[in-house]
Formats: C-alpha cells, structure tokens, sequence
C-alpha cells in the first residue's frame, strides 16, 4: 500500500499516531466544554476558547468551533422581549446625563432595570442594580409585583455592597419605580446623582438590558418556574454564577468579580458601532451582539450637566 501511494511507512505510522493525538485532544475539549456547561449552559464559543486558555488548553477557533458544531456544543440564540416600563406617570423625570460620560472606574455608574420572570400562573419580576463598568450585578430582589419595594430593596442592597468612595451615578428608564418619591430619596440621601433614559429606546440602558438577556439565555431564568419561591433560589444560583463565573468581552475576559476589583484599565474587545434611531429600530426587531453601544445625541443642557459629572470624577 505504501508503494502504490508512494508513501514510505515511516510517514503513514507518524500521519496515523498525529490521528490519535487529535482525537484525543478532542475528546479532551469536548469534556472540559461539558464541564463549563454544566455551570454556564449557554457560553458561547469565545469565552469558551479563553477559559480553555485558563486550563493551558490552547485551540483555534476555527477548530473549535468545528468541534462545538460537530458535538451539538453550539448556542442557538433566543429573542424576547417583554415591556416592563410604565413611564406615564405624575412623578419628576430626570435628564440623562449617563450616555456622553466616559466609564472608567468600578462604582461609578449603576444602572438599574426590571426584568420578568415567567411563573406558570402569572410572572415574577427581578430588580437588578448593576455596576456599569464591571458588570457586577451590585444588589437585586425578586418581586411578586412591579411595586417599587423590589427597585428600592435592589438599589439600597447595591449602596450597602459599595466598596469604593468616590461619586457615583444612578441611571434607569423612567419608569415610575425609579421616579417614585421613595426612590429619589434614597438616592438624594446617599449623595447619588439621578440619569434617566429619554427616548424609551433600550438602547439607552443598554448595559442593564444585556444584563438581563445573560441572565435569561445562558443561566436559565428563561424558563417557566412552578412558584415564585422556585423562581427565587434559580435567581441566586444564576447571579452567584454569573459575578463569579461569566466572563465578559467588555472586561478584558474577566468576570463581574475579578473586573470590579481590578486596578488596571480593562480592554473592550468589541469594536463600538454607530446608530441613526432607524437602525436602532431595526436592530431592537432582530436581536443584539455580545455587547452593544449606548447612545450618544444629549441636548446641549444635558451634555452640560454630564460635564459636570465627569469633573467630579
């Protein structure tokens, strides 16, 4: 056979031993990937090769995402979007003065939202208060209504979390949670300036909506929970996982805990990207990338305002 192909037989024993070598090597993959997705489900194929890299696992990416493909290991995206903002209301609505300020230290903006939680009579709502610049989800409650106890109970566990001294920004839709009297005091109190979102676009709370879609796509509170107790103890496994354990293309690859007491500048590697309101329409219909820009066309008022933010900082 050798002859007929020309091939002499120290060449096809060393083709077939370099086989083996890749087959075993797979077969390793495919069980350190099954090991992260037992924790993290739905963790996509670049975050995979990074914490493989962690493991002194070095792959290509084309190769590994062949072996995800071949594996059935590849994540399949979900879209759904729910409205949970109810903006009509009597309360003050603040300028924003969050999307032309420069993120550049841990505690120095939270953003804040309210996502549901489907039940199978009725749903649950999640309030969250996330720190913007490593992604830590900072305090959050689990409500069986959309009240504003859940938003304050969330926001005063976040102030209670704080590490850091130095100013610090509040920015949320405008729903009437967050406009509340209760709410607006407890911000005042704390020495906390207010940032609200202007066009209702998710756009402009982009970091807190992204929050949400990891919660629900790749740690399981998508799914439809027998009681509001269930909904609750998958709510704290999925926050304690995702602090502790998801890392971040917007953190340098590191996850919310390790990002928020770094003292190094992290690198975002994903490139920024420009909107008009129609594309942002558009996109809103089909769905986002890993991380998505926020917007940045205040009024002339409100860049004065952020101005003066960002002086303090």
């Amino acid at each position: 056979m050798c002859k007929v192909f020309e091939m002499s037989k120290q060449a096809l024993y060393k083709r077939e031993k370099r086989k083996e070598k890749d087959h075993l090597e797979e077969d390793i993959i495919v069980e350190k990937v099954k090991h992260i997705k037992k924790g993290l489900p739905r963790t996509g194929g670049r975050k995979l090769k990074q914490m493989l890299k962690r493991k002194k696992i070095y792959i290509g990416r084309d190769r590994l995402f062949s072996i995800l493909r071949q594996n059935s290991l590849l994540v399949k995206r979900r879209r759904n979007y729910t409205v949970t903002t109810n903006s009509m209301h009597r309360f003050k609505k603040y300028k924003d003065i969050f999307n032309t300020l420069k993120v550049v230290m841990p505690e120095q903006v939270f953003v804040s939202d309210i996502t549901y939680i489907r039940l199978k009579e009725g749903f649950s709502y999640l309030c969250l208060t996330t720190d913007a610049y490593s992604r830590k989800i900072m305090g959050y409650a689990l409500s069986k209504d959309l009240s504003r106890q859940g938003v304050l109970t969330a926001l005063s566990l976040a102030i209670d979390n704080r590490i850091y001294t130095h100013p610090l920004m509040h920015h949320s839709d405008r729903g009437f949670q967050y406009c509340s009297n209760d709410c607006v005091e407890l911000l005042t109190k704390n020495e906390i300036s207010i940032s609200m979102t202007e066009s209702g676009s998710p756009y402009d709370n982009a970091i807190a909506e992204r929050i949400n879609g990891i919660l629900k796509t790749e740690l399981g509170l998508e799914k439809t929970f027998d009681s509001h107790e269930q909904a609750g103890e998958a709510v704290d496994i999925a926050i304690r996982r995702y602090n502790k354990s998801r890392i971040h293309m917007s953190c340098d690859y590191l996850t919310p805990n390790q990002a928020h007491k770094t003292s190094k500048p992290l690198k975002r590697l994903w490139k920024n990207k420009q909107y008009t309101n129609f594309e942002k329409s558009d996109e809103a219909e089909t769905g986002s990338a890993e991380e998505q820009p926020v917007r940045n066309n205040l009024t002339d008022g409100n860049k004065e305002a952020a101005g003066k933010l960002s002086a303090a900082f």
